[in-house]
């Protein structure tokens, strides 16, 4: 039997993480587990699920992901304050790196994203694009691998 890990880079099997959030036979029950559960679904390009979770101040008003070719390459989460369950927590946010593959160039971004939990659902508010450094060639790799960047993605470039 072979095990699908997560897209969301939690290393659990999908099953076990993201893929009962997206189908909905659970909610998310930390804005962690709700950022997670966000970048599988821009992985798997489930617009409808990303509507679900954002909140209604900032949402759009569609969001057509299918004509997208983003290949999604990985998930770094840098921190999280807040948002924990059993806490009594309403608000969290998610500093985190995802990168990405367009037009055949790898690419990144870093972003400190806003939760807020109303009537028990954990919900994305908005983020911030930060400005991120160069990537050294003996840096961590961005993807979250734990190699160097000149044995992993740069190498793939």
């Amino acid at each position: 039997m072979t095990v699908s890990f997560c897209r969301c880079g939690s290393m659990k099997p999908s099953d076990e993480c993201c893929a009962p959030l997206l189908s909905g036979i659970k909610r998310p029950e930390t804005a962690l587990s709700l950022m997670r559960s966000r970048y599988t679904a821009y992985c798997l390009r489930d617009g409808e699920y990303l509507l679900k979770t954002w909140h209604t101040l900032t949402q759009p008003k569609e969001l057509d992901l299918q004509g997208d070719a983003t290949e999604w390459a990985g998930l770094l989460i840098i921190s999280c304050e807040g948002g924990e369950a059993g806490a009594g927590d309403t608000e969290g946010v998610v500093e985190f790196i995802a990168s990405y593959r367009q037009c055949g160039e790898l690419r990144r971004f870093r972003e400190r994203s806003r939760f807020v939990k109303e009537d028990g659902e954990w919900l994305y508010l908005d983020g911030v694009i930060l400005n991120e450094p160069k990537q050294g060639r003996n840096d961590p790799c961005f993807c979250g691998s734990g190699k160097k960047y000149k044995k992993c993605c740069a190498s793939q470039l």
